[in-house]
């Protein structure tokens, strides 16, 4: 990867030098070119070579490779063509509708063939039907598809211009004007206040806060709610927020084009004869929310659809189902067979023109068209009636099933925007289908890619529970019972109140803790005094009220619950932090911050308070507990140990806490070496990382915090319940890796049961390969001699860094696995492929549903997961490594994606569509996730807190992650039973409409004349027959919603199309042309020469047209209702209204408009020969349909066949057992549980002053320091002894496990 990023380099270079210019390489290829520039951090710069500007760098050789920007000069801008910031996302204008929406909707086989049809009964010597049957049809179906599209596109042109209506502070010849969004142009100098989103990529100018900084969120952009820093460069940050001189600013900019990299910029500006280097920390991004900065000026780089959000937001996709596929498909084999019947009966024609009918013309003339001469004669008539057949039998393929489709699917929609369970009253949104024309496809998904930040979590960090000297704190114990209580909402939380700065939005339950402060506990006091003075957070005062600027809210997390126990941060200073202790005022002198990064994986700061110096450290368990004091506190350290586990396994965040007493005379000598290392111009990192290693040793353990990364309500139930109906589950965040883990062991995605859990984290192309190569070797291992899979098996993370080793399990992983046993017991069905004839075909013991693929089967039987890095990432999607990562992906349970960018979420999900065929589901609520949600198959939206961008874009809209399950298991599976029940019946009863013109072909001379009347066969579809499968396709249901949702492997048909499919297609056309065959045949030999007890001759052919399709509207209505599972007041009229609408139409068009086939229909049904030729026609069709299923259901029952058997049969039986009892509380695990979202470089701002307002001299910090009491006591670095007994919390932690998914009793389906 990084040679040919050189390479690419290079022939940039040589184009700009007169060169040949290469071919340009596939978007593909570049994007992962461009992404693996981001990971060539372990090699050195080359030099930078100068062009014929001297101002610019190397990347930028030629006009299509840079971006070149006057500030403040829109004339000199405007000649380069630059994108304004109007932004438009809806697809038609009042002009282009009608024709662009015409242009998409004949691009549909089955409206283009109709239109051809309609053409053809346009003329009379070959048409036997008006045109009218086929005009109104295929009009209405393109006035119902033109309005929803309409209406679909008018809220996109609502949502645009709200965006371009939003109003932006641009200076206009020195004055600030309020214009629109829409206005703003490459170069203008805009204002920003606080709380605003960027209206374009502007280059950060000037700011309120010292030194240019100012702080910006970018959920929008990343997911990421903790704040990021920007600076801008000092020379503009001179000119504040004086007008006149951003008005006069005439800087130019020369940068990179518009690419969709959100975390690299490359640009110069040359100003005042000086240039300048730009990167990323001088860029604020549209979609960016400017926070705790009061104002900002910037120059606009980029706007409109060159922005970075914009670039990552992907191209809108006209997205279809798989059954409208399989229809076009089947249309083209419908035409193919309408052809052969029409090809037979034209030869047919010719042969009984040519051998009868040329002797009958006295009877039968021909017509004027037609050559007198035989041979031509028959020749010519044949043809004519070969387009006259199409014309006869085009209702194979009726216009009204487009019309049945889009009815059903739109009611379907409204099925799903009134479902009341699905309605969140927190927030008043109600669930909504944002299109109608993908309901089914919900009923078929097999992957889905969720969003971390708003989507399982609520973005909400609360301290939950602690473990101080050995006691653990946060547990209500029953005080009877000694069992802990599980926390509802009625729990009454602690009250803080006589805190004068207690926050009332806190909550803490567990009294001990309080208690311990209030009595003035040593271990309790050092722990909340370490959380209030080891931090980078900011304090400010806002409306008399002290607020918290935090750069990650895991820090303000802790921060806060210092705060309400009474140890509040109140200030600080390069050299000083103010606290607050239960009232008493205590200042500290800063003498050094031990910044945090990833890989040590820790802060520390050191402070000198009354003459003594001390060093706190918070940080991940497993490196704090490798520093800790040697054959020290062993007590302590089990017991915290154990606290730690059971934190972890409750799915919280862990930091352990430590302190240790420095000497002066030492730390002085550490500090000049300090010093000394942070001022080397070669491998600064690394020496400083060396000194901190060197300081921070034999700490003392305090405790571990255990913070609670909220999830949303109900999601570990429904992952369990996805995954349980054969979903694949991927989480895709761009959260770091320990923060995306930690989450999937909350929501369960991630078990300490699993064989293993790999982490591929290289960043070299090599190293990756290499990882994966591991992984494959071990899923290997375990399949070969572990293929029932582990149940209990104990896996354990291994630490990797810098593409360092895999997961690897626990040495005694083999002694806890139990063969053949299952993971959990759930009820499978197995639709087919099974031999055993006594569990016949759905129930098994096991978690994987059956599938025909490997891959499918090796998942969920051996437990593997594996954590991608999003630069590891950019290797595994090159073509060279695709193969291997989805050999091993594929045999993965669980799959995380950390720190990956909007773009490559796209990526992956392309990727699973490409290579697995597979039906996928993208759900989020950022506008990171905006391109994931239109490259899958189905984009659903959370209306959460990161704005409206991922509604917008969806398909489908909730509120919550735990209604996905209703949307899937329950309005999806509905949906996809209902279309397929209602296509299988559709071409069933067209086909047996249809082909009975053809059986009478045989009689008729081959001539084109129908069996039916004209006005029958133009109101059959439209309203003999539409009504009931109407209601069938609105209302059917196999199972109620409960059970739906209480067993998810109902949902598994519809990941192998089972329900319909080409083999279905096939047996409901079969089945209509046998019943077309008995209706024609046996009415035929029942009238032909037929005589009435009057002598009244019956052989005419409009009383048997009459008599066949009143036959036919009688099997139709018998056949729709053995189909209908589920009767409702609407079935009832719909079905039996349709039958008798027949007699009362047929007799108001006969008799009242005076039709041909007056008296025909009264006078069959007169007679006893009718009655008994329609009971015999009925037996002979309905027996043997009624006698399989019968035989069918009792041999091969389906799993909703005889969960309906067991509701019939046991309505008096209990409820069941809510399926997914809590894993909160007493799941214990051996992981570790850090999670830490902070980022390096805050400690460096702070000491350096860059960050204050405003810097104190330091003879006042100094006086200040010794004027007040102080509360550092000299005491030995022991410990006292714990108390003698446990706090009950501590010894009851150890609970029975629950079960790590939901398990299901076999015996309660048997039956």
């Amino acid at each position: 990867m990084c040679a040919r990023s050189e390479a690419v380099e290079l022939e940039v270079l040589g184009a700009e030098g007169g060169e040949a210019r290469v071919p340009p390489r596939p978007l593909r290829l570049s994007l992962l070119e461009l992404l693996g520039k981001l990971v060539r951090r372990d090699q050195p710069t080359a030099p930078r070579r100068r062009t014929r500007h001297n101002h610019r760098f190397r990347t930028f050789v030629s006009c299509e490779n840079e971006r070149r920007i006057k500030a403040n000069n829109r004339e000199y801008n405007a000649q380069f063509r630059y994108a304004n910031n109007y932004i438009k996302t809806s697809k038609y204008s009042i002009i282009t509708f009608l024709p662009l929406n015409l242009l998409e909707q004949f691009q549909r086989l089955a409206n283009f063939y109709f239109l051809c049809l309609l053409v053809l009964q346009l003329i009379p010597a070959i048409s036997s039907l008006t045109p009218i049957t086929t005009a109104i049809p295929l009009i209405g179906v393109l006035a119902l598809t033109a309005v929803k599209d309409a209406y679909d596109d008018f809220q996109r042109h609502q949502n645009d211009s709200q965006v371009n209506h939003r109003r932006a502070k641009t200076l206009r010849n020195g004055k600030l004007v309020e214009e629109k969004w829409a206005s703003v142009q490459v170069g203008d100098v805009i204002r920003l206040e606080n709380d605003q989103f960027v209206a374009a990529d502007i280059l950060l100018l000037s700011s309120s806060e010292p030194n240019g900084l100012c702080y910006i969120e970018t959920a929008e952009l990343d997911g990421e709610t903790n704040l990021k820093c920007r600076q801008c460069l000092l020379e503009t940050a001179a000119m504040g927020q004086d007008d006149a001189q951003l008005g006069a600013f005439d800087g130019e900019i020369v940068c990179e084009t518009p690419n969709n990299l959100l975390n690299k910029f490359d640009g110069t500006l040359s100003w005042r004869d000086q240039h300048f280097s730009l990167d990323n920390d001088k860029i604020l991004l549209r979609g960016c929310v400017l926070r705790n900065t009061s104002w900002c000026y910037g120059v606009v780089v980029f706007a409109g659809k060159d922005t970075k959000l914009m670039q990552n937001s992907g191209k809108t996709k006209f997205k279809r189902t798989s059954i409208d596929r399989l229809l076009n498909f089947l249309i083209i084999g419908i035409v193919l067979f309408l052809l052969s019947m029409c090809v037979f009966c034209t030869v047919a024609c010719g042969v009984w023109e040519w051998l009868v009918g040329r002797y009958f013309q006295v009877y039968l003339p021909w017509d004027t068209l037609v050559p007198a001469e035989p041979a031509s004669g028959a020749i010519v008539i044949a043809l004519l009636v070969f387009f006259s057949y199409a014309i006869v039998m085009n209702t194979v393929v009726p216009i009204s099933l487009y019309v049945s489709v889009e009815v059903i699917r739109f009611a379907q929609s409204f099925l799903i925007n009134w479902d009341e369970k699905m309605y969140y009253e927190k927030t008043g949104t109600a669930a909504k289908a944002r299109t109608t024309t993908l309901n089914e496809e919900l009923g078929q998904i097999q992957y889905v890619f969720s969003d971390k930040t708003g989507t399982l979590t609520q973005n909400i960090m609360t301290f939950n529970k602690c473990s101080i000297g050995g006691l653990c704190y946060g547990d209500i114990v029953d005080e009877n019972t000694g069992e802990t209580i599980e926390l509802t909402d009625s729990t009454e939380p602690l009250d803080f109140s006589d805190n004068p700065e207690y926050e009332p939005e806190f909550k803490f339950f567990d009294a001990k803790l309080q208690k311990a402060v209030r009595r003035g506990d040593r271990n309790v006091y050092d722990f909340f005094r370490l959380l209030a003075l080891c931090h980078t957070v900011m304090p400010e005062q806002k409306n008399g009220r002290l607020e918290y600027q935090a750069q990650s809210p895991d820090e303000s997390a802790l921060v806060s619950a210092a705060r309400n126990f009474g140890f509040v941060f109140r200030e600080r200073s390069p050299n000083t932090i103010t606290i607050e202790v239960m009232g008493k005022t205590e200042v500290y002198e800063l003498l050094c911050i031990l910044d945090f990064n990833n890989v040590r994986k820790r802060m520390s700061v050191i402070l000198k308070k009354d003459g003594e110096i001390r060093l706190y450290t918070k940080g991940a368990d497993n490196v704090i507990y490798d520093r800790l004091k040697r054959s020290h506190q062993e007590e302590v350290r089990s017991k915290t140990q154990e606290h730690l586990n059971k934190f972890a396994g409750e799915g919280l965040r862990t930091l352990a806490l430590a302190w240790r007493p420095l000497e002066e005379r030492g730390f002085a000598e550490w500090k000049r070496r300090h010093q000394a290392a942070a001022l080397a111009l070669r491998d600064r990192d690394e020496r400083l990382d060396a000194i901190y290693e060197e300081i921070e040793t034999d700490l003392i353990l305090i405790g571990v915090t255990a913070i609670e990364d909220k999830l949303q309500d109900g999601v570990p139930e429904t992952i369990a319940n996805l995954s349980m109906a054969g979903i694949k589950i991927w989480v895709l965040t761009g959260d770091k890796q320990e923060t995306a883990i930690n989450i999937g062991y909350s929501c369960q995605l991630l078990t300490d049961d699993m064989a293993e859990v790999f982490v591929i984290d290289g960043v070299a192309h090599d190293d990756v390969d290499r990882q994966l190569a591991k992984c494959r070797d071990s899923i290997r291992v375990v399949n070969t001699f572990l293929p029932h899979g582990p149940s209990e098996a104990k896996g354990s993370r291994s630490e990797t860094a810098n593409g360092g080793a895999v997961a690897r399990p626990s040495p005694g992983r083999a002694a806890n696995v139990k063969l053949n046993a299952p993971a959990v017991s759930v009820v499978t069905f197995r639709w087919e492929h099974n031999t055993l004839a006594h569990d016949s075909n759905e129930y098994a013991s096991g978690g994987a549903a059956h599938a025909p693929d490997s891959h499918e089967h090796g998942d969920d039987s051996n437990g593997f997961a594996i954590v991608v890095n999003g630069h590891s990432l950019v290797h595994c999607l090159h073509p060279k490594l695709e193969e291997k990562f989805l050999d091993v992906v594929l045999h993965c349970r669980s799959v995380i994606c950390c720190r990956v960018t909007p773009l490559q979420k796209a990526m992956v999900v392309e990727l699973i569509k490409k290579s697995r065929k597979a039906v996928t589901l993208a759900i989020g609520d950022g506008a990171n996730d905006v391109s994931m949600i239109k490259a899958a198959h189905i984009g659903v939206g959370i209306s959460g807190q990161e704005g409206m961008q991922a509604v917008l874009a969806s398909d489908y809209s909730i509120a919550q992650f735990r209604f996905l399950q209703r949307l899937l298991l329950v309005h999806g599976r509905w949906s996809y039973y209902r279309m397929c029940k209602f296509l299988r019946y559709f071409f069933y009863k067209n086909f047996a409409f249809t082909v009975c013109h053809f059986w009478f072909a045989f009689f008729c001379g081959f001539s084109a004349q129908t069996v039916f009347d004209e006005m029958f066969i133009s109101v059959y579809n439209l309203f003999y027959t539409s009504l009931p499968v109407l209601a069938l396709g609105v209302f059917e249901q196999d199972v109620s919603d409960a059970t739906s949702l209480q067993f998810p492997k109902l949902y598994a048909p519809g990941h192998t199309s089972q329900l319909f499919n080409k083999t279905e297609f096939i047996k409901s056309t079969l089945h209509g042309c046998f019943t077309s065959l008995v209706l024609f045949l046996i009415p035929y030999g029942t009238y032909k020469d037929g005589l009435a007890p009057d002598g009244k001759i019956l052989s005419d052919h409009m009383l048997l047209g009459s008599v066949v399709a009143t036959i036919l509207i009688i099997d139709n209505t018998t056949q729709i209702a053995l189909d209908t599972t589920y009767w409702t007041v609407f079935n009832h009229i719909t079905i039996w209204g349709s039958l008798v609408s027949y007699f009362v139409l047929d007799y108001f068009y006969n008799y009242v408009i005076r039709g041909p086939y007056v008296g025909s229909l009264t006078v069959a049904l007169t007679q006893a020969t009718f009655w008994f030729t329609a009971v015999l026609t009925m037996m002979i069709l309905m027996v043997p349909v009624v006698s399989w299923r019968l035989a069918w259901s009792r041999r091969r029952p389906t799993l909703a066949e005889r969960l309906r058997a067991r509701t019939r049969w046991r309505r008096a039986a209990a409820a069941p057992a809510p399926r997914t009892p809590s894993a909160r509380r007493a799941r214990r695990s051996v992981r570790s549980g850090y999670a830490f979202a902070h980022q390096e470089g805050f400690g460096r701002l702070i000491t350096s002053g860059k960050i204050m307002r405003r810097i104190p001299h330091a003879d006042a910090a100094l006086s200040a320091l010794a004027s007040l009491p102080g509360k550092f006591h000299p005491r030995s670095s022991t410990p006292p002894p714990s108390p003698p007994s446990a706090s009950p919390s501590a010894s009851h932690s150890a609970s029975p496990p629950s079960p790590r998914a939901p398990k299901q009793d076999l015996d309660s389906v048997d039956l």
